[in-house]
């Protein structure tokens, strides 16, 4: 059985991106409150650039996001705080040498000995404790990306967005990362490729050159979505 997970709403009402006079989203709104949403869609479609208006990485041109009752762009640093965002390549985000520091570095301003305790924990829980000193450079790529999942989950917010972040794994890191996400008690949205993954989440969303071509059951997007490639 899935953990109970706290579930709140994220909430995007007529929400345009545009950039560089070229329309990104067109005026897109849902409203999600399932515990795990999968985004899928074509390369370009859009649903990047709706995962990084989740935690204020990219602001919307017109419209507005809300997540949990927080205005995204209103309310970033709270924001920051709250949702977790994991990126397709985990070298965009590990920014200290060893996982070690990485960790740490997402706990700051805990007491000494409590930054300590979780980043032991976080180690030991992820299969990165006899890497806790290694140069995170030489960590292989499913090892990165777990480390980079890990300095989001030891902070531990309320969202986790996650974009695309089996992409550059194999198929067992792939799936361990997946599981990992899926086993969150805080709500998670997945933007991925991988339909597998999608069809284990509880919404799935589709888009299709800036717009939401279909919400709901994954089955019923996944099944829309083959038919968008055919």
């Amino acid at each position: 059985m899935r953990p109970e997970t706290r579930v709140g709403a994220i909430s995007v009402d007529a929400v345009s991106v545009q950039r560089d006079g070229r329309d990104i989203l067109h005026e897109v709104s849902i409203e999600l409150d399932a515990p795990h949403i999968a985004v899928v869609g074509a390369n370009g479609s859009g649903k990047s650039t709706f995962a990084r208006l989740l935690n204020g990485l990219v602001a919307p041109t017109t419209g507005r996001v809300t997540v949990h009752g927080l205005d995204a762009q209103r309310e970033l640093r709270e924001i920051r705080r709250r949702v977790g965002f994991v990126f397709t390549d985990p070298q965009a985000q590990i920014l200290m040498p060893t996982p070690a520091e990485d960790l740490a570095l997402s706990v700051r301003g805990l007491s000494r000995d409590e930054t300590q305790r979780r980043v032991r924990e976080a180690l030991a829980e992820h299969g990165l404790a006899a890497h806790a000193d290694t140069p995170a450079s030489a960590l292989s790529g499913g090892q990165k990306q777990m480390l980079a999942l890990a300095s989001v989950l030891i902070a531990r917010p309320s969202v986790i967005v996650a974009d695309e972040p089996t992409t550059l794994l194999d198929l067992r890191n792939a799936r361990r990362i997946g599981d990992l996400l899926l086993a969150q008690d805080a709500q998670v949205v997945i933007v991925t490729h991988d339909l597998e993954l999608a069809g284990r989440c509880d919404q799935a969303v589709l888009f299709d050159e800036g717009r939401i071509a279909a919400s709901g059951e994954p089955g019923d997007v996944i099944d829309a979505y083959r038919r968008t490639c055919a």
